[in-house]
């Protein structure tokens, strides 16, 4: 069910490019017992410590950038290469046991008017760099998959880490086990006006809408997944989709694949269960909906967000201000 009529989106997240400055993963040191050991040892190497999904992070008004700490300041447990920089320095991940992960200074602005404080993509990462935000999603990513990796689901036994991090193999029958990544398509479902659903899963609140997201289930495709997901979620038959861009979301381990679809009708039947209400919005109507505080739209790092921002045609509007904005 491809079609190559829809519009196509603009590249996402940099597109397939890495950006500027960005921290090579160094897969071929990955093994290089000799050479991790050194960075381990080096000053310069930086360590991001992770618990729970969140780092900490120093942020002022409308930016944000982490913290990092030198390899013998770092907390124990399973530690994981993530990359080298140009110049030659090793950055790391530690995924940390409860209690590690605290702000400093009771989380008080400094003398430069920022604080420390713990904070998860969410909350921060679109205020982030480029090369932090790519760095905060492969370390909470890794952290997530270590731990619940602990024990082999062939024979229960426990697993060790190598491979720096990247892998585990079992103490006892010695197979190997990778970090999980799940498929989920998300999409953008127009109508034959060009408007756009919206819909509010029925776990949050009042006002708060996006748009329609699933997972892959095992032997279909990702094409097929979306029009199951629209049609079990909004009661509505697609027929065309074309593939958008992807993003990696560790929310725990999901790889976000983008989708655009045309709906072949209109009438839209929620399951009731999942989705408590959806509507179609044209462009006026979606500007006026948020300005007057009538709808809250996904945070602007998300793929939802951009999704609906390709449609509309560039940024949403601004919404009121909400209290307890990061």
């Amino acid at each position: 069910m491809t079609g190559a009529s829809l519009p196509p989106a603009a590249p996402l997240l940099g597109g397939i490019a890495p950006p500027g400055g960005a921290i090579e993963r160094a897969t071929a040191r990955r093994a290089d017992s000799a050479w991790l050991a050194a960075a381990w040892a080096d000053e310069r190497t930086r360590v991001l410590v992770v618990e729970d999904g969140q780092a900490l992070v120093r942020a002022g008004k409308g930016t944000a950038e982490l913290v990092f700490v030198p390899p013998r300041e770092a907390p124990g447990g399973p530690s994981f290469l993530l990359g080298v920089d140009a110049d030659g320095v090793a950055y790391f991940g530690v995924g940390a046991p409860p209690g590690s992960v605290t702000p400093t200074g009771g989380g008080e602005p400094g003398g430069d008017g920022r604080t420390v404080r713990r904070a998860g993509l969410r909350d921060a990462g679109a205020l982030l760099a480029g090369r932090e935000a790519a760095l905060l999603t492969q370390a909470v990513a890794l952290a997530n998959w270590h731990a619940t990796a602990t024990h082999c689901p062939r024979c229960g036994a426990v697993t060790v880490p190598e491979m720096a991090g990247h892998a585990r193999r079992c103490t006892a029958d010695g197979s190997e086990h990778f970090p999980r990544t799940d498929p989920a398509v998300i999409m953008l479902v127009t109508d034959p006006r060009d408007r756009c659903l919206l819909a509010r899963n029925a776990r949050w609140p009042p006002r708060r809408v996006s748009v329609l997201a699933g997972f892959v289930e095992p032997g279909e495709s990702a094409e097929q997944a979306v029009a199951r997901e629209v049609r079990e979620e909004a009661g509505i038959v697609v027929d065309r989709v074309t593939y958008a861009g992807s993003q990696p979301w560790p929310m725990p381990h999901s790889l976000m694949l983008g989708f655009r679809a045309q709906a072949a009708q209109t009438a839209i039947t929620v399951d009731a269960h999942e989705i408590a209400e959806a509507a179609w919005y044209g462009r006026d109507d979606l500007r006026a909906a948020i300005t007057g505080g009538d709808l809250l739209m996904p945070p602007s790092q998300s793929i939802s967000r951009w999704l609906i921002e390709t449609w509309y045609g560039g940024p949403l509007p601004r919404a009121p201000r909400q209290a307890g904005a990061f």
